[in-house]
């Protein structure tokens, strides 16, 4: 019976995965092929790390190398078979491009399985589970973060599995969240003292401050060869990080503008509108009180992402995690869609 069970439970998971890739894999196909990168710094800044050619790049990005460096590992056999199929592209960025897309999918279907395991732990059902999914893969910035050569998919999937971990109580997830996180993007030391706060039935703080100091560690490595590589001063770093700072007044001017709000509502479209469902004069929907304070807190971490970006929707993309539970909530709690089974066990 146990055997039954934990087969059954693996097609289910395959079968999310699958469809999140199905969901994914064409759109990103259209902007792999046909995207303009001639006025996109941030693909050039990444095909050229992935090519181990740092000095000319910003130092906001120079040091984010996970994913490049995985696309470039992949890229290798693409180029013998572009030599024999494609002779004249293989020499090209072609193969490079490709692989970004490949591994940006490949990451973004993941962060869709987890949401989907999320939205589960929830008490969502598994057909809203998965439509939820399907709401925030269809996401534009779903499929630009996919199909281009940037390193988005990585640090979304840390959220995702941050918020996880968070509600799994699953200490593994959250070793790994810790070690990953300075690695794909800087910016993740304001998302450490939520995993701290809602964190501790996975690991308790002591444990998750030695994880993370092996983690920056790690980063610090990263960085110390390639500004020694380059002959970078350290000090550069830091006053990016400074300049940052300078963002917050554009961002703040743009998200109370029109062109703002519409940058907002593009980020999960009209399917912002679900979380509508169940408002009533003087009631909170449950889907509200479900959250608690730590969705609150974790929306909170998104909006400091974005007002210090100045890039409003896609960074308000890394709280899909919420926006994921929420939205299938209401299709459980509003919609009457049945359970197909019980909800996932908390691990």
């Amino acid at each position: 019976m146990l055997k039954t069970i934990r087969k059954a439970r693996w097609r289910e998971l395959v079968l999310v995965y699958l469809l999140a890739l199905g969901v994914l894999a064409g759109p990103a196909y259209t902007m792999y092929v046909h995207y303009d990168f001639s006025h996109s710094l941030d693909t050039r800044s990444y095909l050229r790390i992935a090519r181990g050619e740092f000095a000319d790049v910003n130092v906001t990005r120079r040091y984010r190398v996970l994913v490049p460096a995985a696309a470039a590992a992949i890229a290798w056999p693409l180029e013998q078979v572009y030599a024999r199929i494609w002779p004249q592209r293989a020499a090209t960025e072609w193969p490079l491009r490709l692989a970004f897309y490949l591994l940006n999918t490949l990451l973004m279907a993941g962060t869709g399985l987890v949401l989907y395991e999320t939205c589960r732990l929830y008490g969502a059902s598994v057909a809203a589970a998965a439509l939820a999914v399907v709401a925030v893969l269809c996401s534009r910035w779903a499929v630009y973060t996919s199909g281009l050569p940037l390193v988005d998919s990585l640090y979304i999937l840390v959220f995702a599995l941050a918020f996880y971990a968070a509600r799994s109580s699953s200490g593994a997830v959250l070793v790994w969240v810790l070690l990953l996180g300075l690695l794909a993007k800087e910016s993740f030391v304001f998302l450490v003292p939520w995993l701290l706060v809602f964190g501790r039935r996975a690991l308790r703080w002591p444990v998750q401050l030695a994880w993370l100091l092996l983690g920056a560690a790690v980063a610090f490595g990263v960085r110390y060869w390639i500004d020694t590589r380059i002959g970078a001063p350290p000090a550069a770093s830091v006053h990016n990080a400074l300049d940052h700072i300078e963002n917050l007044g554009y961002s703040l001017r743009r998200l109370f503008s029109v062109k703002g709000i519409g940058e907002i509502f593009s980020v999960f479209g009209f399917f912002w509108l679900a979380l509508l469902l169940g408002w009533r004069r003087g009631q909170v929907p449950g889907w509200v009180t479900q959250f608690g304070w730590s969705g609150a807190a974790f929306v909170a971490v998104v909006v400091v992402h974005m007002l210090l970006s100045s890039d409003l929707g896609r960074m308000g993309f890394l709280a899909a995690p919420v926006f994921a539970v929420a939205f299938a909530l209401v299709l459980t709690q509003q919609l009457d869609i049945k359970q197909l089974d019980a909800p996932a066990s908390k691990k």
